[in-house]
Order: C-alpha cells, then sequence, then structure tokens
C-alpha cells in the first residue's frame, strides 16, 4: 500500500541568537520570508502533499497577515507548538491521521533539495525511518571531562539535517515517552525507544539558518537556486 505523504514544519525561532527585531523564520530573502520558501519546496515536490505548519501560537495571527501580504497560497494546515521542539511536533502529529508518511523538517531550512526530500521519502517507505546526512569537512575534536580535548575520526561522524521522515504510527508512538532534554531532533526521539534510524544523502545547502552568517549564505545560494526553478 502506498502511504500519503505528510510533512510537518516545525518554526519556533526567536531570532535570538541573530540579534535580529524578528523571529528569523519572517526575515525576508528574495521578496518573501523565509518560512514561504521552506513550504515551497515541499509543494514543488508534491503539490498534492499534507502540510502542516506549527508556530508559536502569538506568532500564527502575524503569519496569517503576511500570508495575505504576499498573495501566498499554497494550503496548509496551521497548529500551535508546544513548549519545546519535542512538544511542537508532538502538537502536530496530533493532525495525522495512520496510515502515512511523515516528514518532520525545520521551517529554517529552505534549501532542502527535491531530491534529498525524495530520497526521504523513499527510504521511510521501505524501512519506516529516513534521516538525512552529510559528511564532516572539518577536523573534530571532543572535549574531556578534566578540560582537554581529544581528536575524534571524522569519518566515523555525519552532520544531521532534516527532513527525517518517519511511518505515522510509529512517530506517534514513539512522541507519548516522557520528554528529555537530550531529544535534540526526531531521530534522537525515536532512537531513545531502542529503534535504529536509517541514514540517507542529504545535500550541502540544506543549511538551518540560525545565525547572520547562516542567512547571508542563505540568499547567495537561494538566488541561484531560483534562477534554475
Amino acid at each position: 500500500m502506498i502511504k500519503p505523504k505528510i510533512a510537518i514544519i516545525v518554526a519556533g525561532g526567536k531570532g535570538e541568537r541573530m540579534k535580529a527585531d524578528i523571529p528569523k523564520q519572517f526575515i525576508e530573502i528574495h521578496g518573501k520570508p523565509v518560512l514561504m520558501h521552506t513550504l515551497e519546496v515541499f509543494c514543488r515536490y508534491d503539490a498534492s502533499m499534507q502540510l502542516i505548519l506549527v508556530l508559536p501560537p502569538f506568532q500564527i495571527d502575524y503569519w496569517k497577515e503576511l500570508c495575505k501580504k504576499h498573495a501566498f497560497t499554497p494550503p496548509h494546515q496551521i497548529v500551535a507548538g508546544g513548549q519545546t521542539r519535542f512538544h511542537s511536533v508532538k502538537n502536530g502529529l496530533e493532525a495525522v491521521k495512520a496510515p502515512a508518511l511523515v516528514a518532520v523538517h525545520d521551517g529554517v531550512r529552505p534549501l532542502v533539495s527535491i531530491e534529498t526530500i525524495a530520497r526521504c521519502f523513499d527510504a521511510a517507505g521501505q524501512l519506516d525511518t529516513a534521516v538525512p546526512v552529510i559528511d564532516l569537512v572539518d577536523s573534530i575534536r571532543q572535549i574531556t571531562p578534566d578540560g582537554g580535548s581529544i581528536s575524534v575520526d571524522r569519518s566515523q561522524c555525519k552532520s544531521v539535517q532534516t527532513p527525517q521522515v518517519f511511518d505515522a504510527e510509529l512517530l506517534k508512538r514513539v512522541y507519548e515517552q516522557e520528554f528529555s532534554s537530550l531529544f535534540t531532533d526526531d531521530a534522537s526521539v525515536v532512537e531513545a525507544m531502542g529503534i535504529n534510524v536509517h541514514l540517507v544523502e542529504g545535500n550541502r545547502e540544506n543549511i538551518k539558518i540560525t545565525t547572520g552568517f547562516d542567512l547571508e549564505m542563505v540568499e547567495v545560494l537561494l538566488k541561484f537556486e531560483n534562477l534554475k526553478i
């Protein structure tokens, strides 16, 4: 059976690390907010898929005003987020009806490629889990308890991205467990229940906008990406 595809886009940033006046997902790049660029990628991948946007409750009205201002029409359901990313994803999952494949994606990753999205859904369709990763290029050092550091073999490490795609029933089940501060993404929530996750190839341009430098990089890369569309 071919399962429906659903994407939960989580956008709860406040822009503190960027020292921005507005949350980073609402900063405009090339005439529209970052978050709109992100949603449009998933629409280009599959215009029929269900999109669930999770926002802090106090940002929902502002988002609706932005949609009017920019005549942003891709259909999407808005869900109020929670105290942490974990709780926001859990709230988003309440709008998911199994059976389905669910992608959870950071709203401030507008440069995820359609190819990466496809690889993740294809792998999850066969294996129930799919997490995009890329190779590390810098040397890695691990801090030791005594305040020193040791070299780490970077070939044994990967940098993790989103969307992370899972069978809906599996993801709903693991999100019933108690919250832990060790949950940094959906893969860590799944692994906490003793379930292995499967890695797939991501794309290096799939930057998560966290700092001003990230924003500048995305602005440049998005310009070239838009020229290809």
